[in-house]
């Protein structure tokens, strides 16, 4: 069974910085795409970022894009988003995803329009205040 425990959201100031953590288990596939999606209130899901396992390639929504950084320890088979001059638009529940197609993922994270990801953790709260 797959699992993706979040941790590291919190509350921050505008400017500052939060890093997630997202521990994955369970799972065996020899491709995939695992990053992180988030969900602000009243609005639809979205990517944010991703990173390819067949080349460690990594990918960005432009909202996003030179402020946030993700990575992974595959020794710990743990990925991280670190998250910098974080703003008002940034906070949203933040969920670690993993999907088979590596493709698909990559679509939804780099044109903003969600439509499916095969495996989800429980998400964790970012909430940034002005």
């Amino acid at each position: 069974e797959v699992q993706l425990v979040e941790s590291g959201g919190g509350l921050v100031q505008v400017g500052g910085s939060l890093r997630l953590s997202c521990a994955a288990s369970g799972f065996t596939f020899d491709d995939y795409a695992i990053g992180w999606f988030r969900q602000a209130p009243g609005k639809e899901r979205e990517g944010v970022s991703c990173i390819s396992s067949s080349d460690d390639s990594t990918y960005y929504a432009d909202s996003v894009e030179g402020r946030f950084t993700i990575s992974s320890d595959n020794a710990k088979n743990t990925v991280y988003l670190q998250m910098n001059d974080l703003k008002p638009e940034d906070t949203a529940v933040y969920y670690c995803v993993l999907d088979r197609s590596i493709t698909h993922t990559i679509v939804q994270v780099t044109t903003g329009l969600y439509t499916s990801m095969d495996y989800w953790g429980k998400g964790t709260l970012v909430t940034v205040s002005s």
